[in-house]
C-alpha cells in the first residue's frame, strides 16, 4: 500500500472514530526500534491504541495484523505509556478500511 493510501485510510479512520465519540490524542507515534502506533485515542477514560489496515478486501487487510506486528505494537504502547507517564486502562484496536467501508475491532488479541 502506498503512503498516500495509508494516510487516506488513517484520515478516514480518525473521522470515523470521532463520529463514534472518541477523542484523537495523537497520530503516527514512532518509537525508535519498536515501531509506530497509527492512532492513539480515548473514550470513557480508556486509551485505545489503534492499528489501521487498508486493502482491496477485508481478508487481506485483517491478515496483515500478524502476531509479530501485534507484539511490536504492544512494545510501542508500553514505551508510549512509560514516556508519557500515563497510568490508565488501555486496549489495542484495529480499524479496517476497505473502500468506503470502515470496521472498528476493539480489544484485539492473538
Amino acid at each position: 500500500m502506498s503512503r498516500s493510501k495509508g494516510d487516506l485510510a488513517e484520515q478516514k479512520s480518525c473521522e470515523y472514530l470521532i463520529s463514534q465519540g472518541f477523542t484523537i490524542i495523537e497520530q503516527n507515534f514512532y518509537a525508535k526500534k519498536l515501531g509506530e502506533i497509527d492512532i492513539i485515542a480515548t473514550k470513557n477514560s480508556t486509551y485505545h491504541f489503534i492499528e489501521v489496515k487498508s486493502a482491496q478486501d477485508y481478508e487481506i487487510a485483517i491478515n496483515n495484523i500478524t502476531p509479530a506486528k501485534l507484539s511490536k505494537l504492544i512494545r510501542s504502547i508500553e514505551y508510549y505509556l512509560q514516556q508519557k507517564r500515563i497510568e490508565a486502562d488501555y486496549c489495542v484496536d484495529a480499524v479496517v478500511v476497505v473502500d468506503d467501508t470502515i470496521e472498528h475491532l476493539e480489544n484485539i488479541t492473538f
